[in-house]
């Protein structure tokens, strides 16, 4: 459970207020028009912005005030973050030991999240040899092996046709299960809260709004996002 208590995130001169809980485990889609926040809660969320006002926390411990790389968040950016003079293997086990000196536990998870997000073949591939969507699947699979209980998706598919983009969002969704991971899942498609997501977040003019059911949010939206959906 991830919970927003009279939250105010800053991005530069831009604030953004949330007093919220999003249900876990499962997929949360933040929807809303360009420039209304949704990236900066994540950020936020991840440990990238401050919050200047209120408390966030993730199955009731604070994190507030902890550092990134302790908070028990992953994030998968639209730009995959892959270095380029690195194999697929060596991409994904970053998620591991920063250092690549894995142990042979370590190497076999490495070879197991590449099976998992179907990456089997192309271990020695570097980055500019990948497909975009085989991209961005090494860097689902170096997220997953953070094993981190809640991941973030920043418009993660957004530059994928529509083929792939359905079958990245619905290796997400196995994924969340399996692991039971709770997800938030920035898009500017209504559609990919259709297809895989349990509740929808509206943010609109530095207002995070309460989740709401996906039946709920396309059957019976509030005004504001009647007007954002063109109903």
């Amino acid at each position: 459970m991830i919970r927003f208590e009279g939250a105010v995130l800053r991005n530069g001169a831009f604030d953004v207020r949330a007093d919220l809980t999003v249900e876990g485990p499962g997929i949360c889609a933040v929807v809303g028009p360009s420039g209304s926040g949704k990236s900066t809660l994540l950020l936020a969320l991840a440990g990238f912005l401050p919050v200047v006002q209120g408390r966030l926390s993730v199955d009731g411990r604070d994190i507030t005030h902890v550092v990134s790389a302790r908070r028990p968040v992953s994030v998968l950016f639209q730009d995959h973050n892959l270095f380029a003079h690195l194999s697929v293997t060596d991409n994904v086990s970053l998620g591991l030991r920063p250092d690549l000196r894995l142990s042979t536990d370590q190497a076999a998870q490495v070879r197991d999240a590449l099976h998992r997000t179907g990456l089997d073949g192309l271990q020695g591939r570097k980055p500019a040899a990948l497909s975009g969507g085989q991209q961005q699947r090494v860097a689902l699979a170096r997220a997953l092996l953070r094993d981190r209980p809640v991941l973030l998706l920043d418009e993660a598919f957004g530059a994928l046709g529509p083929g792939l983009r359905r079958e990245m969002l619905l290796l997400v969704q196995s994924v969340a299960i399996e692991r039971n991971l709770t997800v938030l899942m920035v898009t500017h498609e209504p559609e990919d809260a259709r297809t895989i997501a349990d509740h929808v977040m509206f943010v609109e003019e530095g207002q995070a709004h309460p989740p709401l059911t996906v039946t709920e949010f396309f059957a019976e939206p509030p005004p504001a996002v009647a007007e954002y959906l063109g109903l």
